[in-house]
């Protein structure tokens, strides 16, 4: 079986995303800085600008991994929260030097265990590709955020033309490989980096997924010509 038909389907992909995020916890920060240029800091300080936390906000980070959204979150907010799959990402975080106290959960993003409306920001970086279920994922999302909830998230794009969009994924392929074989002696080990991105709506897709789900104020910024996005979306406020 292949990757892209292993990935294809749910299940499918739920178990090979928490094999591949088990093997790779030690070395995600250094492959998320190597596979977004270097940009990777940058891009989550205007995550964290355009969230706009205030002291009162209660912040929940998804697929936290080591913690680079949630620390600048916590420093903003009364309360922060760190959820990842893969528990060895949150025993990294928890080894990182920060002067407040850590709430981090392991949990899957399309079962998250909190209550209806408990927090007033919700992020992610590099999460909802990675999702089994990208609609199960973001009606998740919509339930534990407070009315008039802020939601935002950083991932790769799938660019719309095919040959930008056939020189991006050649180059995250040929990239990906080297680095699998030189860090891990397998270079199918970031091949999935790629070919999630194949099977990605895109921006533009997560963007009326969003919609679809009842947020409103749907919004995405184009990052690195637009070869990565940051999305914006807010739940409804109650009548």
């Amino acid at each position: 079986m292949t990757l892209r038909s292993t990935i294809s389907t749910p299940e499918g992909k739920r178990r090979y995303v928490r094999r591949l995020f088990a093997t790779i916890a030690d070395r995600y920060d250094l492959i998320t800085v190597l596979l977004s240029y270097g940009r990777d800091r940058h891009w989550k300080r205007r995550l964290i600008a355009l969230a706009a936390i205030r002291p009162p906000d209660r912040v929940l980070d998804l697929a936290c991994g080591t913690g680079d959204l949630l620390f600048a979150a916590a420093e903003r907010a009364r309360v922060a929260v760190g959820v990842d799959i893969t528990h060895r990402m949150l025993e990294l975080a928890r080894k990182r030097p920060v002067p407040f106290p850590l709430r981090l959960v392991t949990a899957d993003m399309v079962a998250l265990p909190f209550d209806n409306a408990q927090f007033d920001v919700v992020t992610t970086g590099y999460g909802l590709r990675n999702v089994p279920d990208l609609r199960v994922a973001l009606a998740e999302v919509h339930r534990v955020l407070t009315p008039g909830g802020r939601f935002l998230s950083l991932d790769f794009n799938r660019p719309a033309h095919s040959l930008v969009r056939a020189a991006y994924l050649l180059y995250l392929t040929v990239v990906g490989s080297t680095l699998g074989l030189l860090l891990h002696r397998d270079p199918d080990t970031y091949r999935y980096v790629p070919e999630s991105i194949r099977l990605y709506p895109g921006a533009l897709g997560v963007a009326r997924l969003m919609e679809a789900a009842g947020f409103t104020d749907v919004r995405v910024v184009p990052l690195l010509g637009g070869l990565m996005a940051i999305h914006l979306a807010r739940k409804p406020s109650a009548f």
